[in-house]
């Protein structure tokens, strides 16, 4: 008895090719977000940066342009007519759901979407995205300030992680869902602890147990941070994560099944062929 075939695996199509100047870019802006967040904690004791109050604004100014370069790159490399509609919509639809939990403790509900749309339309798209529809959230509700460049920044690297996922090509149904409503509750612990970190160092002096202590040591000042987190943002982190999860496996499977059609009829990866123009057939005494 044998087994019966399996049908043909098609490669998912993405919205975005990353090529060399994208992936670059992107990497760039990697190195640079890692030591905007993390310059308390990657600075030596004996640096100056250590013990510089500036150094939040330095960062709060460059990481505007640097977001600015690659996504400029990632549309010149790859963003064609149909990716940037699909990219408006997703972007709105992710600003809209931002505000139904404003006031509420951790409900953000836009975490979801951008974890499945990164997850189906890849990387480079989902970091994009990811950084618009915060920065379209941070306008509408008026939260716009030098954390905003920080958000966009994070929760790009949230969504193309997702796009980053093994498996796209073949791993579908339960154990996908499972692993994207992980992977989403994760993220948004995770977003939740590099957003302290950009405003960590702002309670510098204070004199309070968590507060950041330029120049003291590493292990010093993690512990502050792990008291800070605890105290300040876990009360947001864990309802988010929870809020991601449950929305995930509840609404995923339509919303991966939409995502996957709508990329289906856009034909991202479909090669583009002009034809001249057809012959003039008609009756002899037309063409003569």
């Amino acid at each position: 008895m044998t087994a019966a075939p399996q049908p043909p695996v098609t490669a998912q199509a993405r919205a975005v090719r990353i090529g060399r100047r994208s992936a670059a870019a992107l990497l760039l802006l990697t190195v640079a977000g890692v030591m905007a967040f993390g310059w308390p904690l990657l600075a030596a004791p004996s640096s100056g940066l250590a013990h510089s109050r500036d150094a939040p604004w330095l960062f709060a100014a460059l990481l505007p342009l640097l977001l600015a370069v690659v996504v400029a790159t990632i549309a010149d490399t790859g963003l064609d007519a149909k990716a940037v509609a699909m990219l408006g919509v997703l972007a709105a639809a992710g600003a809209a759901l931002r505000p139904l939990g404003a006031g509420t403790a951790g409900i953000e509900p836009m975490f979801f979407l951008m974890v499945l749309a990164g997850r189906v339309l890849g990387p480079g798209f989902g970091f994009v995205l990811g950084a618009l529809s915060m920065f379209a959230s941070a306008l509408l509700t008026g939260g716009v300030g030098p954390w905003m460049p920080f958000q966009m920044l994070a929760m790009g690297w949230v969504s193309m992680g997702a796009g980053l996922l093994p498996g796209a090509d073949r791993l579908r149904g339960r154990r996908e869902l499972l692993m994207l409503a992980a992977y989403g509750a994760v993220a948004s612990v995770g977003y939740g602890t590099v957003m302290n970190l950009q405003g960590w160092p702002y309670i510098a002096g204070l004199g309070t147990g968590v507060s950041f202590v330029p120049g003291d040591p590493l292990g010093d000042n993690l512990a502050r941070f792990a008291a800070y987190c605890l105290t300040t943002s876990l009360g947001w982190d864990l309802p988010r994560a929870v809020v991601t999860l449950a929305a995930t496996l509840l609404l995923g499977p339509a919303v991966l099944k939409a995502l996957r059609r709508a990329t289906r009829r856009a034909a991202f990866a479909a090669p583009v062929a002009f034809e001249g123009p057809a012959a003039f057939e008609g009756p002899a005494e037309e063409r003569a």
